[in-house]
């Protein structure tokens, strides 16, 4: 038997499929540029990732990001999800 090292979505390979798991309450909404920086709400700036993962980005992104803008430290942000497999819930974020 395979071990488990965290929750398994390669199940969820659709938008459809991620947008209904959100729905259920499985998933939540993330945005890739927070609205605070600009980011728009729109499709195309959102992922679905397990709860509690948006909070913590959002975190980071008022508590770490946002200081460095703000002392013209950062001047450029950019979010690239890592999918596995056909997957649409990333399995990790790369803040650059």
């Amino acid at each position: 038997m395979k071990p488990k090292h965290g929750p398994d979505f390669s199940h969820l390979d659709s938008q459809a499929k991620v947008e209904a798991a959100c729905r259920n309450g499985d998933l939540e909404p993330l945005y890739l540029l927070p609205l605070e920086f600009g980011g728009a709400d729109d499709e195309n700036n959102i992922l679905y990732v397990p709860i509690g993962l948006a909070d913590v980005k959002a975190g980071n992104d008022q508590n770490v990001i946002g200081p460095l803008v703000d002392a013209g430290k950062v001047t450029q942000y950019r979010a690239e999800p890592e999918y596995q497999g056909d997957s649409f819930v990333p399995i990790a974020l790369k803040i650059t």
